[in-house]
C-alpha cells in the first residue's frame, strides 16, 4: 500500500470512530432521558398491576372422644366455582347453560335457594315455600325486599324483575328461572372479581372429570378442593355435637330494630358462603374448631393478562376438640338404653301405650365430666340432611335431645333433695320419725296416700328413703315448706344450668310464685310432683352431688383443646365446684345409707344382687294422660351413683311410659358393667363387654330376666290425689309432666 492509500484507510477509520462515538452518545443521551428524566412513569407503567385476593378456607378441627377417636373429621370434597375475575369478557349467561347441562347430565344439583317453582304449562309460576316453615318464610320475604318489590308481590311478579334486572328475557321460561335462580343465589354471595361465586358443592369425581374435560370453553370455571363435614361415628352423641351449615342471609345481614345493618360473621373474617356450626359443640366451639383461612393471590396487569397466581398465605387447620366421653362407653349405654325400653314394652307394657323414648346420663363423679348422654330414639348424623323429613315427622321425635332438653316430673328421685334439706336445716335428725299408716291427714278434704309398700309405724328418714315413703315426705316437706327444699334442691343441681357447653333446659321448682300456688302444694312438690320439672341431665348432677356429700361440680362434655397437628394440648378443662353444701352433722351419710338400700327393695331386678353396691333412689311420676278414670300412665325415673362406698359415677335416667322407676333397674346394672369393661379393657369398639368375665356374670341367672310381676318401691301407686294441683307453664315446656301426688 502506497503513501495515498494508507492516508485514505485512516481518514475513513477516523470517521467510522467519529460516527460510532456519536452513535453512543446519542444512546447514552436516550438512556439518561429514560431512566433520570422519565424514570417513574416508565416504573409505574412497568407494575401497573393488581392484586385479587381469595380466601382458602381451612381444614376444620376434629372432635375426637377421649382416647383421641374421631367422631367429627374433614375430609376433602370438590366445588364447582366461578371466577369472575379469569371469566374474562365470556358470555356468562351462555357459560352458566353449559354448566347447568353438564351438572344435570351426571345428575347433580346447583346452588339455588329461589323459592319460585318451574313454569306451569300456561307459563304461571307458585312459591315453593312452605307455609308452616318459619325459615321459609322469612327467606320468601327477604327475597321480595332483596328485588326491592312489596310483601303482596306473587310469585310471577318477582320472576318478572328477575328477568328484567338480569336481562333474561330472550331465553325460554324454563331457563329463565334456572338462570334467574341462579343470578338471585350469586347476589347472595356478593359474586364479584373479589369474591367467588361456589355454583354445586361436593360433586362427584366423575363430575369434576367432566368440568376439567370442558375447562378450554370454560374460562374461569374451577373445580376447588374443599373440605366438608364428616362423622365417622355418626350415631355417637349427634344431639350434642349439633350440626354445621352455610351462613345464611339472616345471619350474614343483621338490620336491628332501629333500621341499623351491620355484618357481625364479615367483622369476623368470615365471607357470605363459609361453613359454620350452627348448633351443639360445632357451635360452641366455632372459633376453636374454625382454623385460620389462607389467601390466594392472582396478580393482573393493565392489559387484563394474568401475570401470577400464588398462595400468599397457607391456610391453618382448626384445633381438636376432645370431649369426656369414651365412644365405646356411650354406645354401650345407648344400646343398654334401648334394650330396657324394649325389655319394659315386651314384660310390662303389653297394652296399647308403650314405652317409646327415654334419655340415660352417667356423669364421672370426680369432676363433672359426661361420660354418657343418650337418647332413644335417636338419629344418624351423616343422614340428617337427606332424611330431615323423616326424622321431623317421626312422632317419637328421634331430633329432641331428651337428655338436655327434656323436662321430667321426678317424682320419688326428688325425696334425698327434701332429706337432705331437714337434716341440714335441723328440722329432723336420724332419731326422728314420722307415723305413717298409709294416709296423710293434716289437711281436711284432702288425704294424699302412700303405698306403704314394705314399712308402716314410726318412720324415720333412712327407712322412708329406702322404702320411699310418701307420709314421711308430705309431712317434712309441708313443715320444711317449698322456700327451704327448693334452695337445696337448687344448689344441688336441679332447676338450674348444669353449666354444660351447649344449649340445656333450665327446668322449674314448684314455687310460692307459681300461678297456682296452694299449700298443699308443698306437700306434692316434696315428693317429686307439683309444678316440678327437670332434665336428666340435672338427674345426673344431682346424684353426683349427693355422692360428692354436697359438692356440685359443672358438668361438661369437653375435656381438652389440642393442636390439630401436633396433638399438645392447648387448654384443658379444669374441674370447677359450682356450689357446696357444708352438710351438718351426719346429713348426707344417712341419706347416702337410705339409697344404698333401695337396690335390696327392688326385687325380679339384676341390681338387688349386684356384687357391687349401688346406691340409688327411684321414681314414679304420673304422665297427665290417663288409661282409665284415675289411673294416669307413669314415666320411669332414677337416680344412682357406684360403687356406694366410693363413687365414681352418676346415673339420671327417665323412661317415658316406662312405668314404675324400678323397671330401670336393669339399665344401671347394663352401665355399671359396661362401665367397669372400659376400665379393665374389655369393652369392645361397638360398646358389647367382651369375653372376660364381668361383674353381671356373678348374678344368679335367676335374676338376669325380670319376672312378669314386680314389687319394690314403686309397685302399688294407686292413691288420693290433690285435684287442683295443676302445673304451671314452666311444666309443659317439652314433655308432658304429671300433675298429682302420685309416686313411690
Amino acid at each position: 500500500m502506497n503513501q495515498e492509500e494508507r492516508k485514505t484507510a485512516i481518514r475513513r477509520m477516523r470517521v467510522l470512530v467519529a460516527a460510532a462515538c456519536v452513535l453512543m452518545l446519542l444512546y447514552g443521551l436516550r438512556l439518561i432521558f429514560l431512566q433520570l428524566v422519565n424514570g417513574d412513569d416508565f416504573k409505574s407503567q412497568a407494575t401497573n398491576t393488581t392484586d385479587y385476593k381469595f380466601t382458602v378456607t381451612a381444614a376444620r378441627g376434629d372432635i375426637v372422644d377421649s382416647r383421641g377417636e374421631r367422631i367429627a373429621t374433614s375430609v376433602t370434597g370438590y366445588n364447582v366455582v366461578l371466577n369472575k375475575l379469569l371469566m374474562g369478557d365470556e358470555d356468562l349467561d351462555g357459560m352458566l347453560q353449559k354448566i347447568v347441562e353438564l351438572l344435570r347430565a351426571n345428575g347433580e344439583s346447583w346452588n339455588d335457594t329461589l323459592l319460585i317453582s318451574q313454569p306451569d304449562a300456561a307459563g304461571n309460576y307458585t312459591f315453593t315455600a312452605e307455609e308452616g316453615s318459619t325459615k321459609d318464610q322469612k327467606a320468601l320475604a327477604a327475597m321480595k325486599d332483596n328485588l326491592g318489590l312489596q310483601q303482596y308481590a306473587t310469585a310471577n311478579d318477582v320472576m318478572e324483575k328477575l328477568v328484567e334486572d338480569y336481562d333474561l328475557a330472550n331465553f325460554p321460561l324454563s331457563w329463565q328461572r334456572t338462570l334467574g335462580g341462579i343470578h338471585y343465589e350469586m347476589q347472595l354471595q356478593a359474586f364479584s372479581n373479589v369474591n367467588n361465586f361456589i355454583m354445586a358443592e361436593n360433586v362427584s369425581e366423575a363430575t369434576v372429570a367432566t368440568i376439567k374435560e370442558h375447562s378450554l370453553s370454560l374460562p374461569g370455571v374451577e373445580i376447588v378442593e374443599t373440605s366438608t363435614r364428616s362423622y365417622e361415628q355418626s350415631t355417637v352423641l349427634p344431639h350434642v355435637l349439633g350440626r354445621v351449615g352455610k351462613i345464611t342471609a339472616e345471619k350474614w345481614k343483621v338490620t336491628d330494630e332501629n333500621g341499623q345493618t351491620t355484618y357481625p360473621l364479615r367483622e369476623k373474617g368470615y365471607n357470605m358462603n363459609d361453613i359454620i356450626g350452627i348448633s351443639g359443640l360445632e357451635s360452641a366451639y366455632e372459633d376453636e374448631l374454625r382454623g385460620k383461612d389462607g389467601v390466594e393471590t392472582i396478580t393482573r396487569n393493565s392489559d387484563g393478562v394474568i401475570v401470577d397466581t400464588a398462595l400468599t398465605t397457607v391456610p391453618e387447620p382448626g384445633h381438636t376438640v376432645q370431649l369426656t366421653i369414651d365412644s365405646r362407653f356411650q354406645k354401650a349405654v345407648d344400646k343398654a338404653l334401648a334394650e330396657n325400653i324394649d325389655m319394659i314394652n315386651r314384660v310390662y307394657n303389653t297394652g296399647s301405650m308403650k314405652a317409646a323414648a327415654g334419655a340415660a346420663v352417667v356423669l364421672d363423679v370426680k369432676d363433672g365430666s359426661v361420660l354418657a348422654a343418650s337418647n332413644y330414639p335417636s338419629f344418624d348424623q351423616n343422614l340428617y340432611a337427606t332424611q330431615y323429613s323423616e326424622y321431623s315427622a317421626d312422632e317419637s321425635l328421634p331430633l329432641f335431645n331428651r337428655a338436655l332438653q327434656g323436662l321430667y316430673t321426678p317424682g320419688s328421685t326428688f325425696k334425698p333433695a327434701v332429706a337432705v334439706a331437714a337434716l341440714d336445716s335441723g328440722l329432723i335428725n336420724q332419731y326422728s320419725t314420722v307415723f305413717c299408716n298409709g294416709v296423710y291427714t293434716f289437711y281436711k278434704g284432702y288425704s294424699p296416700r302412700c303405698t306403704r309398700h314394705g314399712h308402716s309405724g314410726n318412720i324415720d328418714v333412712v327407712t322412708a328413703i329406702k322404702w320411699s315413703c310418701n307420709v314421711f315426705f308430705y309431712d317434712v316437706g309441708r313443715r320444711l315448706t317449698s322456700d327451704v327444699y327448693d334452695a337445696y334442691a337448687y344448689k344441688l343441681g336441679l332447676g338450674q344450668h348444669t353449666g354444660v357447653e351447649v344449649s340445656e333446659a333450665v327446668g322449674h321448682l314448684t314455687s310460692k310464685n307459681d300461678s297456682n300456688y296452694m299449700e298443699s302444694l308443698d306437700v306434692q312438690a316434696a315428693i317429686g310432683q307439683g309444678n316440678t320439672v327437670v332434665t336428666p341431665i340435672q338427674l345426673a348432677t344431682y346424684a353426683a352431688t349427693l355422692a360428692n356429700n354436697g359438692t356440685r361440680y359443672r358438668t361438661h362434655f369437653v375435656k381438652a383443646i389440642l393442636d390439630s397437628n401436633t396433638g399438645e394440648v392447648i387448654s384443658e378443662t379444669q374441674p370447677e365446684v359450682m356450689d357446696i353444701i357444708e352438710g351438718t352433722g351426719n346429713t348426707f351419710e344417712l341419706v347416702r345409707q337410705g339409697m344404698r338400700q333401695v337396690p335390696s327393695t327392688i326385687t325380679n331386678s339384676k341390681i338387688s344382687n349386684y356384687p357391687i353396691a349401688i346406691a340409688c333412689k327411684t321414681g314414679t311420676p304420673q304422665r297427665s294422660e290417663t288409661y282409665a278414670p284415675g289411673k294416669h300412665y307413669l314415666n320411669a325415673m332414677m337416680v344412682a351413683y357406684l360403687p356406694a362406698d366410693d363413687p365414681q359415677i352418676a346415673i339420671g335416667i327417665t323412661i317415658e311410659y316406662g312405668g314404675y322407676g324400678a323397671r330401670t333397674g336393669d339399665l344401671v346394672v347394663d352401665i355399671a358393667n359396661a362401665y367397669f369393661a372400659m376400665q379393665d379393657g374389655t369393652l369392645n369398639e361397638d360398646g358389647t363387654i367382651g369375653k372376660q368375665e364381668t361383674a353381671a356374670d356373678s348374678t344368679p341367672a335367676d335374676q338376669t330376666a325380670p319376672a312378669q310381676t314386680e314389687t319394690g318401691t314403686d309397685t302399688a301407686a294407686d292413691t288420693a290425689t290433690d285435684p287442683t294441683a295443676g302445673t304451671t307453664d314452666a311444666a309443659q315446656e317439652t314433655a308432658p309432666a304429671g300433675q298429682d301426688a302420685l309416686d313411690n
